[in-house]
């Protein structure tokens, strides 16, 4: 599970999945739209918008879905509550990850029930090598004794471990700064999967006068 915004999808996400799919030897990556992310604004244009750009990035690469569980979910779109269908879904001896950025793993205490998640999966880390500050004290109380040297051990057991994972394509590509110009009319060439651009430039989505309801 690879969930986020995506507000729009561009290069950097569905590089990572594919990466995280070759390294963790998984047999899918189930990419997953935030209908209303707890910890973060309402996202620029509609969750159904998003996951028709997410479908066109997607294409036909191997091994990436769109998964859109969380979209028909009322209420905020918690990970423990999207884990704990993947794991009704594919039963209590499937291994599953979730995933997730540097940035987003510094405030794991802070998300909705964490301790579940681990209850439920392994969380991964896309780790940043420019990222060497010490984690918060409530973030290291949260992971202690959970962390895995390699992929290998991490997959021994079905959810509970913790392992960080310097993919190599860390593309830094900022949603921000694409919404940024694209309200600005400016070029996202080669940010973006080509038919994701051709669907937001058609559509006149993250245009400042445009209604995202």
């Amino acid at each position: 599970m690879l969930g986020g915004t995506f507000d729009p999808v561009h290069l950097g996400h569905l590089r990572s999945a594919v990466e995280l799919h070759e390294a963790l030897a998984l047999d899918r990556v189930h990419l997953i739209p935030a209908k209303a992310p707890p910890l973060r604004g309402e996202p620029s244009v509609a969750p159904e918008q998003r996951l028709a750009l997410l479908r066109l990035g997607i294409g036909d690469t191997p091994g990436l879905v769109a998964d859109d569980r969380e979209l028909s979910r009322v209420g905020p779109s918690y990970s423990a509550d999207t884990l704990a269908s993947l794991r009704e879904e594919w039963g209590p001896d499937a291994r599953l990850v979730m995933a997730l950025g540097h940035d987003a793993f510094l405030r794991l205490a802070e998300w909705h029930v964490p301790q579940r998640l681990f209850d439920l999966a392994h969380l991964v880390v896309m780790d940043r090598p420019d990222h060497q500050a010490a984690l918060p004290a409530a973030l290291r109380e949260l992971i202690d004794g959970r962390e895995s040297e390699d992929v290998e051990s991490l997959m021994r057991r079905p959810a509970g471990g913790l392992l960080r994972l310097r993919l190599p394509s860390r593309m830094a590509i900022s949603a921000t700064a694409l919404r940024e110009r694209l309200a600005g009319g400016r070029s996202v060439r080669y940010l973006l999967p080509e038919a994701v651009e051709r669907h937001i430039i058609a559509n006149a989505l993250y245009r400042p006068d445009r209604d995202c309801t």
